[in-house]
């Protein structure tokens, strides 16, 4: 029945952000036209969480080993948002795009489907 899902990255640079996911990130791409590139996600996992606040979505990507993986990053250019913070599901930081937003970057503690 569902055989996918399609993330929207809205951007103030979406050009800069496009290059950042095929140059930086490395991810496989194709062109849907005119430039507008559709990139292949890695595996990914879905959690609900509560909220008191109004429902929203975020995108948070995964790593094995976050240092190793922040340093790879940083010696690419990449600018971090926010140190890692220790929790009890995993560790987590966040990462700058070129276009002004933030990805949540983490290294999970929890099992994993």
């Amino acid at each position: 029945m569902i055989n996918g899902a399609h993330v929207v990255i809205y951007s103030r640079d979406a050009e800069a952000d496009r290059a950042f996911l095929r140059d930086v990130l490395g991810w496989a791409h194709v062109d849907a036209g005119r430039g507008w590139l559709i990139f292949q996600a890695p595996p990914a996992e879905v959690a609900c969480h509560p909220t008191d606040g109004d429902p929203s979505h975020e995108l948070m990507l995964m790593c094995d080993d976050l240092d190793a993986t922040r340093q790879q990053l940083a010696e690419k250019g990449v600018e971090f948002a926010q140190a890692v913070e220790e929790a009890r599901w995993g560790r987590i930081t966040a990462l700058r795009l070129p276009g002004g937003g933030r990805l949540a970057l983490y290294e999970p503690r929890h099992p994993r489907p």
